[in-house]
């Protein structure tokens, strides 16, 4: 964040400091994971749902 050298507690950050600005900026959703946007081909059919809950028994 701040270019300054890595301190191994730390790591990749600098500081506790930077490494709670760069926290901050993930929860304020300052920062994105690109991708297409589009979550329906993740989601599971309640068919689906059902067939793997059978499976973990």
């Amino acid at each position: 964040m701040c270019k300054h050298p890595a301190i191994v507690k730390y790591r990749p950050f600098c500081s506790k400091r930077c490494a709670d600005l760069d926290l901050g900026k993930w929860l304020n959703e300052s920062y994105v994971v690109g991708g297409s946007g589009n979550d329906d081909e993740n989601d599971f059919s309640s068919d689906q749902v059902i067939e793997i809950d059978q499976l973990d028994r």
